[in-house]
């Protein structure tokens, strides 16, 4: 087959764009700079748009400057976004519908959103599963919508693992407390939007 040099030059512009539509497909990443060291999460956008979405923004605001891993409990998970030093609430942006049905497991090492009794409660806060908690998946929970996973932790795992170990006290009604702060210094996207 020969083609003609408008074909062919036409094929390298096609070629010449695909790096670029490729990157602009990339997932997302966002470090979570800690007191305790470094977590990067890759978010996954097809199975959770809406959350992505949220956390992303919340991400660009600098919502999370400065917050805590407020909740910790061992061979279970970690639980951060929502709270600054001394246990005071961040206010929030309305609550997000659950996307839990999305195929994505609460395994160990994935990020998933915190939520009250009412499914479409997801504002701010988040959670890194310690070990495979797969009661928490929609099709095994108690109340039948589980929690939505949107990414996995590709870095900083060990991280996670120290914070999963320190002590915790009760700060009023708020069990599983860290008694030294564990702080969210800061999160920035490392990749994607």
């Amino acid at each position: 087959m020969i083609i003609s040099r408008r074909q062919f030059a036409g094929a390298l512009a096609a070629l010449a764009i695909l790096p670029a539509a490729l990157a602009a497909q990339a997932a997302p990443q966002v470090k979570i700079e800690t007191n305790m060291g470094d977590i990067t999460v890759e978010l996954n956008e097809k199975a959770a748009p809406k959350t992505v979405a949220n956390f992303l923004a919340y991400v660009k605001s600098g919502f999370y400057k400065n917050t805590l891993f407020h909740r910790v409990i061992p061979n279970f998970m970690i639980q951060g976004g929502g709270f600054t030093s001394g246990m005071d609430e961040k206010d929030t942006r309305a609550p997000i519908p659950i996307e839990s049905r999305n195929g994505l497991s609460n395994a160990r090492g994935t990020i998933a959103m915190a939520r009250t009794n009412d499914p479409n409660s997801a504002t701010s806060q988040f959670f890194i599963n310690v070990k495979d908690n797969h009661f928490l998946n929609a099709n095994a929970s108690r109340d039948g919508y589980g929690y939505t996973v949107f990414g996995k932790v590709i870095a900083g795992m060990n991280t996670v693992d120290a914070i999963a170990r320190v002590k915790t006290h009760s700060v009023g009604y708020f069990d599983d407390v860290p008694i030294r702060d564990v702080v969210i210094k800061k999160m920035t996207i490392v990749k994607g939007k």
